[in-house]
């Protein structure tokens, strides 16, 4: 178990991720006017790559010499990683952006179901509470009112949410072994080089319009919504389980509409509002029961001594 004070660091250090690529949202979305959508994955992701390879090259290396298994873990990161990314690209493209944001908020509810599946462990009741009260949360703020259909960009979205939760999964099972700097790397660079296979299979013919504003979406998704992005949540998933950082994970939608509503004016909804509300609650009635948990067993060790 890690002690109270590395694991709300690495809460922290999720919700600095979450409202990053809340924030960002935006912005990429914007870019894919302008560039073809494997070649904008390859982009970021081998801008990324190349930073985090100048970054962490000694650790990264001397883990692959002590650990011949850390391709195989970096591959199946970024392989899922990757594949999450295209199917909320083209679920964007196909659908609405508030059933591609809700659709792909389902992989806070997956994230326990597949840790059960993978660590044969029963998510607790309390935890059960929050993903459902957070998930409903997310649906008051992302769906419009009225009838709900599946259209082929709501099955992408769903795909990728099954996709970013086994990708959660996958973090927090191997960032403890590998370390979080070989994990960050490996599992960008697998990424990347998808993406730049993909751009030479797919983006035919490849569309790019090079404008400040796609350099900057380039920059923004690469350094911060990737590299920094990624690094942090694999440093951070070493000290917090998989069903947490779905939670916290979960307020990106919030995230999203307050960056929205600070840029250009969006107002929230009441609808809306009450949505975020809901997220917060959940996030809490988890970060507060598992803080009143710690306290116990720190209270039972120290009467033990």
């Amino acid at each position: 178990m890690s002690p109270p004070g590395q694991r709300a660091r690495a809460d922290l250090a999720l919700l600095g991720v979450t409202v990053l690529w809340g924030a960002t949202f935006v912005v990429v979305k914007a870019a894919l006017a302008d560039i073809t959508p494997f070649l904008f994955l390859a982009s970021r992701f081998t801008l990324a790559a190349v930073v985090l390879w100048a970054i962490f090259r000694k650790p990264v290396r001397n883990a692959m010499a002590s650990a011949p298994g850390v391709w195989k873990a970096g591959m199946l990161a970024g392989t899922v990683l990757f594949v999450a990314f295209v199917f909320q690209t083209e679920g964007l493209r196909l659908t609405t952006p508030s059933k591609s944001a809700f659709l792909t908020g389902l992989s806070v509810p997956m994230v326990p179901l597949a840790s059960s599946l993978v660590y044969r462990i029963r998510p607790r009741k309390f935890e059960v509470a929050g993903i459902l009260i957070a998930s409903f949360g997310m649906a008051l703020m992302t769906l419009p009112a009225g009838r709900f259909g599946m259209s082929t960009g709501d099955v992408l979205s769903l795909l990728c949410a099954v996709a970013f939760a086994l990708h959660i999964v996958v973090v927090g099972h191997f960032s403890p072994i590998l370390g979080f700097e070989t994990l960050a790397v490996t599992q960008v660079t697998v990424a990347a080089a998808w993406g730049l296979l993909s751009a030479c299979l797919f983006d035919v013919p490849v569309h790019i319009h090079a404008t400040p504003a796609l350099g900057m979406a380039v920059l923004a998704a690469g350094l911060l919504a990737t590299a920094l992005a990624f690094t942090t949540m694999a440093w951070a998933q070493q000290y917090t389980t998989p069903t947490r950082a779905a939670l916290i994970l979960a307020l990106e939608p919030a995230a999203a509409w307050l960056t929205s509503w600070m840029v250009t004016g969006e107002v929230l909804s009441n609808r809306g509002k009450i949505g975020a509300s809901l997220i917060l609650a959940g996030v809490l009635l988890v970060e507060v029961r598992v803080g009143k948990d710690q306290l116990r067993v720190g209270k039972r060790e120290n009467l033990q001594v």
